[in-house]
């Protein structure tokens, strides 16, 4: 038995710390790397800004798509980690990758075929070819995004987070690299930039599969380890698929959000938005990586039937997050003007600091209640109820999100600022929901286990 499966199976909270470590490294890494894209493009202009936020709502989709698969792959492993069954992990990680093979090459050819209606369907019509030079890229790679998270999903769920920390962490250094070689230097522009995401992809894709094809892992993978079942696959998909689900109504929140933004203030309050964003992701990643690692730790908790495991990792996650959460969040509001300069540097951006200053103001409010809903729904996810999660996660984005965003935004008048706080209003409201769900659905597992 590996250390990180001794680690995995032993107190939620120390397992929580260990497992979190390394993600929130490797998460920072990639976040980084997306701040670095939106950087080194911000020096195109500010139609290359908003190329990149027309573009967002459909990469949103794959990249919701690529964690659905890692949470529904680290939720059916764990659970039979829990359970003691090592031949049903192994042919639970070979269905993984067999469904990730398929899903991208069926997505590649939707996508590249339909890209232009759907981004003039966004909106994007003032920013459309360089829209369509990033995205056709970046979407003929969307096997090389989805793989390396449903791979890490797998590692994850054996209590490995350090071998995704080494290949999260040389993706983005590689897309460090790469992006003002290419987007400047061989003068590719904006293309540029999604060539070196999706170079930096292949290459990490090619080292997941060196290590789980020589043994490097716990977990094994292949013919040998495959046997075709569907009660297998539905362990995985009925948690693939509500996450997955989770970032498509993100990500059609988002293209409504856009379009309220053009709406009430242009093309440069979508760059704003973008560029801002990317900000909030980067801010947010720790309380993120805290929420990955406690699918892991919740999946083996209830595939042991250890229902007071599941709610110290519940609470022990939510207090974490809020201790780091308070932190970020003042530093964002303090240091939001040097910030927003990072995204102002040239002339062709400059007039777009003092409203990526405010963006970041009031957004970070958020940042507080966010650990009560993501790890809320992280408990759902490793205990298989998939369908509990997204039905959260509507209730927060379209319920609440979108719709104070649109009331403060186009009834009340208040533009733009009216969009951040519509969002800042749905997402504690969202989280509040969920986190009170989540302490119901603990203590009904409790009684009915006494």
């Amino acid at each position: 038995m590996s250390e990180g499966v001794r680690i995995i199976r032993d107190d939620p909270r120390r397992a929580l710390i260990k497992l979190s470590g390394p993600l929130i490294v490797a998460m920072l890494l990639t976040s980084i790397y997306n701040l670095v894209d939106a950087v080194w493009v911000a020096g195109l202009g500010g139609e290359a800004l908003a190329a990149i936020g027309f573009v967002t709502p459909i990469y949103m989709i794959l990249v919701g798509l690529s964690n659905g698969l890692g949470a529904g792959a680290a939720s059916s492993v764990s659970r039979c980690l829990g359970a003691g069954d090592e031949e049903g992990m192994n042919n639970s990680a070979s269905h993984t990758i067999l469904i990730t093979l398929t899903v991208s090459i069926i997505l590649t050819v939707i996508i590249e075929i339909l890209l232009r209606d759907i981004l003039l369907s966004l909106g994007a019509a003032g920013a459309l070819k360089p829209a369509i030079e990033y995205g056709s890229v970046v979407f003929a790679g969307t096997l090389f995004t989805l793989f390396p998270e449903a791979a890490y999903g797998i590692l994850r769920s054996e209590g490995d987070v350090r071998r995704p920390m080494y290949a999260m962490g040389l993706s983005a250094v590689l897309n460090m690299v790469l992006d003002p070689i290419l987007i400047y230097t061989a003068g590719w522009g904006i293309a540029g930039a999604a060539w070196a995401t999706v170079i930096s992809q292949f290459l990490v894709s090619l080292l997941i599969i060196y290590w789980f094809l020589a043994g490097r892992t716990f977990t094994s993978i292949g013919w040998s380890h495959f046997r075709a079942d569907r009660g297998v696959a539905w362990s995985i998909l009925s948690v693939t698929i509500p996450a997955s689900a989770e970032f498509l109504v993100m990500s059609m929140v988002t293209a409504l959000l856009n379009w309220i933004l053009t709406s009430v203030a242009g093309t440069s309050a979508v760059a704003v938005y973008s560029a801002g964003w990317s900000i909030v992701m980067l801010a947010i990643v720790p309380v993120i990586s805290v929420a990955t690692a406690l699918v892991s730790v919740s999946g083996v908790a209830y595939g042991s039937r250890n229902f007071e495991n599941l709610e110290v990792a519940h609470g022990y996650s939510i207090r974490l997050g809020l201790l780091i959460a308070g932190a970020t969040a003042a530093l964002t509001f303090v240091l939001a003007p040097w910030i927003a300069w990072i995204f102002s540097y040239s002339q062709a951006s400059s007039h777009l600091a003092p409203r990526i200053t405010g963006f970041l103001r009031v957004i970070c409010l958020f940042y507080i209640f966010l650990p009560l809903g993501i790890m809320s729904g992280s408990i759902f996810q490793g205990a298989g109820r998939g369908m509990t999660s997204l039905m959260l996660s509507v209730i927060r984005q379209v319920l609440l999100v979108a719709v104070f965003a649109y009331l403060l935004a186009v009834t009340l008048g208040l533009g733009e600022a009216g969009v951040w706080w519509g969002v800042v209003a749905g997402d504690i409201g969202g989280s509040l929901v969920a986190y009170l769900w989540a302490r119901l659905f603990i203590g009904r597992l409790r009684r009915y286990a006494a």
